[in-house]
């Protein structure tokens, strides 16, 4: 069974190319929605038509053509499939030879002419089917975001968020039924779009030109403690401190695709950090204390990272049995289990894997100590260790004075094939 992917471009008529006309022509089955069905309408012939089901219900059918020799089937798109469309689910389940993409202009091409926009100069965020926070990912001052919505991220919902972003003078431009005779275009700034009754056409996109102060959502690494939630006022509390935070990133050094796993985790600074800018990353913040998890949940969402950061709640190191083996791990606590957590994470991780291990207590140094000896010895691992103290600007009557932080010494293995020769890092 031959799978045929077909875009149809943002028009009321298919905008098909010859090949394609052929392979719909010539398909068994054709399935898409009641609006893509009603746009082919006239180049269908006696083929059978589907509406398009859920993907697990797609799945099972199609199983099921395949076991009966169907030769063919379409399954239309509204714009690019391979482009934040049905593509991307396609080419992750059939093989390459089985499958025949056809593009066409999506709504974000169309979009972006309308409005004189390079498509490279923008950022593309589909919140279709995905949660409304994610938004907050891409929040950032001068920025263009061309946004693919959903019934839950209407025009007023993102203009309530840049507002509560600190971005309230924001232009929201949104093009409504684009290609159809009833498209419509209009701007809005976002402090006075929030609350306006306006109903918009469902099928629709929406750029924002990203403007204001902002200040809430983070630009760049070191988020302040302050604009976490934690289990103390003031962002003390169980929350790294942003000057180690950022060591500790820069020791971790995440790739796209890794899993990365944060023992031990408190409110989440670390895994909300490495969650926003590593967004192809997924993390896995390991916590079993209940305002600690309570506070790690909502800074999960206040930053919106609900997409790539996955709250396990449990005491490693049980709560390890069910998670994927991981790429870089660190250990922020232990809970008086750190030996035993140091000896399953390092035959979990492979070669080339990453370590991070902090201490504050000279219990745990120890213990850290013992093991980076062990690594020497056994000549598995590039082994470095730091030790980071931190004084911080405050007021004594009038006067400036610096006020010292307890030491954390932070120890960093990267896993090697025992003896290999090893370059410094």
């Amino acid at each position: 069974m031959h799978l045929h992917i077909m875009g149809l471009g943002v028009s009321e008529v298919a905008q098909l190319d010859p090949l394609a006309q052929r392979a719909l022509l010539s398909a068994s089955v054709v399935i898409g929605s009641e609006r893509q069905l009603r746009v082919v309408a006239d180049l269908v012939g006696e083929q059978q038509t589907l509406h398009l089901p859920p993907l697990l219900e797609l799945e099972a059918q199609l199983e099921q053509w395949a076991a009966e020799s169907t030769p063919s089937v379409v399954v239309l798109a509204s714009g690019d499939p391979l482009y934040y469309g049905i593509g991307r689910w396609f080419s992750r389940r059939f093989p390459a030879d089985q499958l025949s993409f056809y593009p066409a202009v999506s709504s974000i091409q169309a979009a972006c002419h309308r409005l004189g926009l390079s498509l490279q100069d923008v950022e593309v965020l589909s919140l279709h089917g995905r949660p409304l926070e994610k938004i907050r990912t891409q929040l950032k001052r001068n920025r263009t975001l061309v946004i693919l919505t959903d019934k839950h991220s209407t025009p007023q919902v993102l203009a309530q968020e840049c507002i509560a972003a600190g971005f309230s003078k924001s232009e929201l431009t949104v093009c409504e039924a684009l290609g159809y005779s009833h498209e419509k275009v209009t701007a809005y700034v976002a402090d006075r779009l929030a609350d306006a009754d306006v109903v918009f056409d469902p099928l629709h996109v929406t750029v924002i030109q990203v403007q204001g102060e902002g200040g809430i959502l983070p630009e760049f690494p070191g988020i302040p403690e302050e604009r976490f939630v934690t289990d103390k006022p003031g962002g003390k509390g169980m929350l790294t401190k942003r000057e180690v935070r950022l060591a500790i990133l820069s020791m971790m050094q995440v790739s796209k695709g890794d899993q990365v796993w944060d023992i031990g985790a408190g409110c989440g600074g670390v895994a909300v950090e490495l969650s926003y800018w590593n967004p192809d990353s997924q993390i896995y913040a390991v916590e079993h204390h209940p305002d600690r998890l309570h506070c790690l949940r909502q800074n999960r969402d206040r930053f919106g990272v609900v997409s790539n950061l996955n709250v396990i709640e449990g005491r490693a190191p049980c709560a390890l049995s069910d998670l994927p083996n991981p790429d870089k791990v660190f250990i922020g606590g232990s809970g008086g289990e750190l030996e035993r957590l140091l000896d399953q994470v390092w035959a979990q991780l492979p070669d080339g894997g990453v370590l991070v291990a902090s201490a504050v207590t000279e219990t745990t140094k120890q213990s850290l100590l013992a093991f980076y000896e062990a690594r020497m010895q056994y000549g598995d691992a590039y082994s470095q260790t730091t030790q980071i103290m931190v004084s911080r600007g405050d007021q004594l009557a009038g006067q400036l004075l610096y006020r010292p932080s307890l030491p954390v010494t932070l120890f960093r293995f990267r896993k090697t094939a025992i003896n290999e020769e090893r370059c410094y890092e």
